[in-house]
């Protein structure tokens, strides 16, 4: 069983996120696990294999291991890998490539290069397998994850609400990667200035009625409510 080369995350008191000994920008309000594991899933998803990471995190003084899997999940080192169903390579090397290169540039956050470099490929993607594609979905979520890591909430709300919508019609109501969608798409809705966040408000609570029962998403649409209420 092969995986990506291991990493070494450590995250200080203060929320301080290093990895691979370089400091890397957390936006306000997010947890730096938050950004470890989205950061690595689009790694993993690029080479279709786990990377595996060490975390030491001083706000617990804990020391774990886990691998972060190609579908965003993780696992704990010992977990049988081996019997985890693989992703077959669906991209040519030079796309790999690619996708190696803008995730460098996402992780030293060189966003002009990231950002035009994800534009391309999820282009690519969209061509070859359809707008909702495995692997279309897989660079939708890295050019979400690139917009909220640069500040472009309105970019970053409307990709996550529409990749909820996607998920859930490709793989069911309840799904854990339908419901961080979701939930990422109200993260991002909260950053947004009142100018671009009324006119986003009603996609984006008609997608939190959808994706999953109501009562499950209730303390979200509370928020955003709120919110537009103090806008008016």
């Amino acid at each position: 069983m092969h995986t990506n080369t291991g990493h070494q995350v450590h995250i200080g008191r203060d929320g301080q996120l290093n990895i691979d000994n370089e400091q890397q920008i957390v936006p306000d309000g997010v947890d730096p696990s938050h950004v470890v594991i989205q950061g690595f899933h689009i790694e993993a998803a690029g080479s279709n294999l786990p990377v595996l990471v060490h975390v030491r995190d001083d706000r617990s003084n804990s020391q774990f291991a886990m691998h972060v899997m190609p579908d965003g999940t993780t696992q704990a080192p010992n977990t049988d890998l081996d019997n985890t169903q693989r992703l077959e390579p669906e991209h040519t090397g030079a796309l790999l490539e690619r996708i190696a290169a803008a995730q460098a540039a996402g992780r030293a956050h060189d966003f002009d290069y990231a950002i035009t470099a994800a534009d391309g490929i999820l282009q690519q993607l969209t061509a070859e397998q359809g707008e909702t594609g495995p692997g279309t979905l897989e660079a939708a979520q890295f050019r979400a994850d690139l917009a909220y890591l640069s500040g472009d909430y309105a970019f970053a709300t409307v990709s996550w609400t529409w990749l909820a919508l996607a998920f859930l019609d490709r793989l069911g109501p309840g799904k854990r990667r339908t419901q961080r969608a979701a939930q990422n798409a109200a993260q991002a809705w909260m950053y947004l200035q009142p100018q671009q966040a009324v006119p986003l408000s009603t996609d984006l609570l008609n997608m939190l009625l959808e994706v999953t029962t109501p009562e499950r998403t209730a303390t979200m649409r509370s928020q955003i409510e709120e919110r537009l209420r103090g806008l008016d």
